[in-house]
Parts: structure tokens; sequence; C-alpha cells
């Protein structure tokens, strides 16, 4: 184990569990359910192109404080039927419920995320998540996938009524952990979230660059898949 470290923090989706592919499987079902091919949306290609589209803007913007968690859950879908000339508020709240209610249900994780997470703990790690998702669905994911067990402590957007970059949700997990900031380290995906708010919290950086995206915030270290992990600690 690296006297450098001892608690690690790491992000959730897009890091350790597939949101990509869990997601795109859960709309796929929904889309199907609710036969909007027969509203006018002529692929479910198209219909999730502009799902994304739409919610990665709406992320962003909860990530930022403009928005509220409500608003987000069902915005999504609303802004997305609106592209097919479909406004129907009813539809899309119905579709907010059953994505989250379906979504935790999904297994899909990255290549090698068990095998590092029994290295790291192996080595004598404390691991944690911060995770900008909500409460219940981001448990319920961890439940599923068979994650649960290997992490100390899992923070939440919602639980800890902040969000990442800000420094305070960081905070909040050190307090949880017993961590002090010289200790610790952040492993996610999200420059802006995970990168930037390790840094505004003051602790190295770990950038899990799964999509082999050009780096704009600067990072401790940067790895292309997580067995590369093992090359840090």
């Amino acid at each position: 184990m690296s006297f450098r470290y001892k608690h690690l923090f790491f992000d959730l989706d897009h890091t350790l569990w597939d949101f990509e592919t869990n997601s795109k499987e859960t709309l796929q079902d929904l889309f199907i359910l609710h036969k909007l091919n027969e509203r006018g949306i002529a692929s479910f290609e198209d219909f999730f192109e502009k799902y994304t589209i739409h919610n990665n803007k709406l992320w962003q913007r909860f990530s930022m404080g403009y928005i509220k968690q409500d608003e987000l859950k069902w915005k999504r879908m609303w802004l997305t039927l609106l592209d097919f000339k479909i406004a129907d508020e009813p539809l899309s709240k119905q579709l907010s419920v059953e994505f989250l209610e379906h979504l935790p249900t999904k297994t899909s994780v990255f290549p090698y995320t068990f095998e590092i997470l029994d290295y790291l703990k192996g080595k004598g790690y404390e691991l944690h998540l911060i995770t900008n998702g909500f409460e219940k669905v981001q448990h319920a994911k961890l439940e599923r996938s068979g994650l649960r067990h290997y992490f100390s402590h899992v923070v939440t957007s919602e639980g800890s009524n902040n969000v990442k970059p800000n420094k305070e949700i960081f905070h909040y997990a050190f307090s949880l952990a017993k961590a002090t900031a010289n200790e610790s380290v952040m492993i996610g995906d999200n420059q802006e979230a995970d990168i930037q708010g390790g840094i505004n919290a003051g602790i190295d950086t770990v950038f899990v660059n799964h999509i082999d995206a050009d780096p704009y915030i600067s990072h401790t270290y940067m790895v292309r898949d997580l067995k590369s992990l093992e090359l840090i600690f």
C-alpha cells in the first residue's frame, strides 16, 4: 500500500458502473413498453440521441445549482418528446418514474471493476463513493450490481445536499470517513465534477479516461482503463 494515500474516493456512474450501457437498455425497454414508435418516433436510436443531449445539458445545469432534482428527472423526458412534437406531460412524468425504477436493475460495469476493487481492498485502502446521483437510485445500483460491500461510505448529492464539484460534498465525505485531504484521492471520469471537484477540495485526482477524451483540467494522474490503477496504487 502506498504511504501517500489511505482513502480512495470513487465516482460511480461512467467510472465503475456503465451508465451509458445501462441507461440505453432501460430506455429501450421503455420505448418498446410505451410503443413510442406508434407515437411518431421513427427509431429508438433517434430517441436515445435526443435524450442524451437533453440529459447532459440538464445534468450540467443541476450540477451548477440552476435546477432542482425533480425538474431534471422529468424535463429530460419532456424535452426529448417535444423534439418529436409529442407534448404529453403525463407521459413524460411516467417515463421519468419508470426510468428511475428500472435503471438500477441493470448491472453492467466497466471491465476489471471487481478485480481492481478487490486489489485495492487487498492492499488495505479505504474505499468510498462520492456521486451526484440520487440516494435511492445509487444505492439500488450498488446492491444489484454487487458493488456495495466494497465501500465504507457512499455519499450522494441528494444525501449530502450538495453536488460535485463543490468542495462541500467532499468535506462532508471526509468527515464521514475521518479522512484528511493529504491522504485522500478522487477517482472519476468527469473532468468538471470529479477532477475540478478534487482540486476544489484540495486533494489529488485520477482522471479515468475511458473514452480517450482530451484532458482540459489539470489532474494528478490519468488512466485509460481501471486495470491501470494498479500502476498508481
